[in-house]
């Protein structure tokens, strides 16, 4: 079985492409939580599992990561930018 990770640094607006982010700036958010993310990614399909004491090699704080299980069908540039959009609703 696959499983995706999606760190909050994938998805956050204020970081740069070289500090992380994985989505255009336009979909990504500020500062997103791995709660949001879990929520956007049960919206968008899939079953997610939440590790909140993990940090992203890039960062010094752990801000946790979402483990995305049964995403075979789709790229993680697919599922990013899906999670991205359903983060955008959700933020309202």
């Amino acid at each position: 079985m696959v499983e995706n990770v999606i760190w909050p640094a994938y998805l956050d607006a204020d970081l740069t492409r070289d500090e992380g982010r994985r989505v255009s700036k336009d979909l990504a958010v500020s500062e997103p939580t791995v709660d949001e993310i879990a929520q956007a990614v049960q919206q968008v399909g899939y079953d997610a599992v939440i590790e909140r004491s993990k940090t992203y090699p890039r960062e010094y704080e752990p801000r946790g990561r979402v483990l995305v299980k049964g995403a075979e069908d789709a790229s993680k540039s697919d599922l990013l930018q899906a999670t991205a959009a359903y983060l955008d609703v959700i933020r309202g």
